[in-house]
């Protein structure tokens, strides 16, 4: 099992990570779809190439090929729109009404129920630092009628892959030393 390697993999220092990262592969807030899709999203979201590789693996025996690859899209596209929204964001004002003039077209037709794209949306937003657009897709999500521990649930998903990847960083980077 994937997640069972990317367990294995997680230095002792970061127990804590290990720990959630099993209790959430078992989510009870999602169902099998949004928990996998939303793992995808957000490991592919992390930029760490163990972390994507054991979790794609699980989540390719578990997703349709259809919500793996939306999944996919889902932190595609955001790493794109996080970074224009926050820019707009940034700039002020002067900036909240300039066309955004970047195509986003999976947004629109993601191949999967809106709702669950919304939710990964959310979830690599929520990795990539971007308010805005964290917020928006909180609010689509809350108002096709997933609850707030849902959303939560795929926040949690989004913050422990992003620090069970920096753990797995660290470790390669040290090559296992600690003091």
């Amino acid at each position: 099992m994937s997640i069972d390697n990317l367990k294995n993999a997680i230095p002792e220092y970061a127990k804590d990570l290990k720990l959630n990262l099993g209790s959430l592969a078992r989510s009870t807030e999602l169902n099998e779809q949004q928990l996998w899709g939303t793992l995808l999203a957000s490991a592919a979201a992390t930029r760490n190439a163990t972390v994507l590789k054991e979790v794609s693996e699980e989540a390719a025996d578990t997703l349709s090929a259809d919500a793996y690859n939306a999944a996919l899209g889902a932190s595609s596209i955001m790493g794109m729109n996080n970074v224009a929204y926050r820019a707009k964001s940034f700039l002020g004002d002067d900036y909240a009404q300039v066309r955004m003039g970047l195509r986003m077209n999976i947004i629109g037709n993601p191949g999967v129920d809106k709702t669950d794209f919304e939710l990964w949306s959310l979830a690599v937003s929520t990795i990539n630092g971007c308010h805005d657009c964290t917020a928006a897709h909180a609010k689509v999500v809350r108002d096709a009628g997933l609850t707030k521990e849902q959303v939560w649930e795929a926040v949690k998903v989004a913050a422990t892959l992003q620090g069970v990847a920096q753990a797995i960083t660290n470790a390669e980077i040290l090559g296992g030393v600690s003091v």
